[in-house]
């Protein structure tokens, strides 16, 4: 299954609870993970912020990226306008249909508020984590 991770499930990923789930899923090859460079852009941003550069976790999870472990990646992406209250989180949308990605997980209420856009529904860690348990 594609799907797109917002940055602040990717980032809570590293702290454990359902966003360390999501990624465990991807470790084990059950969830396909779509990417823009706009949004590694972001990842890598918020990591330095964060200052978690160091870590062993980042180390491991860089690796996974240079590994292209269930990873898709679009060099472009459409130009949409849809999160009004942050035209910045309009990338994870952008990715996920030039990715055919089924869903796009977020903590972000303003992009969640959409909840869905062209057949991809836009879900918290909790609801994707139930759905994935309940897909055929």
């Amino acid at each position: 299954m594609r799907v797109v991770v917002d940055t602040n499930v990717y980032i809570s990923s590293f702290f454990g609870g359902k966003p360390r789930k999501i990624i465990d899923l991807w470790q084990k090859s059950e969830i396909t993970i779509c990417l823009s460079p706009n949004i590694i852009e972001e990842y890598v941003d918020v990591l330095r912020r964060l200052g978690l550069k160091e870590e062993p976790e980042i180390g491991e999870f860089i690796d996974l990226f240079a590994k292209k472990h269930q990873l898709l990646f679009a060099t472009k992406t459409p130009s949409l306008r849809i999160v009004r209250e942050d035209p910045a989180d309009d990338k994870f949308i952008e990715c996920a249909v030039a990715l055919k990605a089924r869903v796009i997980i977020t903590g972000d209420k303003r992009l969640k508020s959409i909840g869905h856009y062209m057949g991809i529904k836009i879900l918290s860690p909790g609801e994707f984590l139930s759905f994935f348990r309940l897909r055929p």
